[in-house]
């Protein structure tokens, strides 16, 4: 069983704080976070709890599609995923709320016709690790398109 590792470092309020997310144990990174840039429409120089989600999706899903395709019959060539994870205020209990994703995704792939894709494609959303631990989120969107 493999465990990953992210700490973050936090000083101050929420409003007025900072802190910086390292990715332990690849070694791969340190980024900026901050509450503000968390919930503007520009977050240019600080990443977020969602962004970092959106990352872990797309890359998940990505290679649970090459398997899934596989296991299809069919010979992944490549594949481009996008995911777009919507914060908004929890106007329930209060906080955020992760309201929405949505993964777009194109591919190429041999030996599979645009209704298989599509079917591998709606399995993988919720055969894929992060979907299955996203699974409380209200709306997961996939617009799959295979590409010729």
């Amino acid at each position: 069983m493999a465990t990953r590792t992210a700490t973050t470092q936090w000083t101050g309020g929420l409003q007025d704080g900072a802190g910086r997310v390292t990715l332990d144990s690849s070694g791969t990174g340190t980024f900026d976070v901050s509450f503000p840039r968390r919930i503007a429409d520009e977050a240019e120089g600080s990443t977020s709890p969602e962004e970092l989600l959106a990352a872990a999706h797309a890359s998940c899903y990505a290679m649970a599609l090459s398997g899934g395709i596989a296991n299809a019959g069919g010979t992944p060539q490549a594949a481009s995923v996008r995911a777009d994870v919507t914060v908004r205020p929890d106007r329930d209990n209060g906080g955020l709320l992760i309201s929405k994703i949505v993964l777009t995704v194109r591919a190429k792939v041999d030996g599979l016709t645009a209704e298989q894709f599509a079917e591998v494609a709606e399995e993988t959303k919720k055969a894929c690790p992060v979907s299955k631990a996203l699974a409380s989120v209200p709306e997961i969107e996939l617009d799959a398109t295979l590409e010729t």
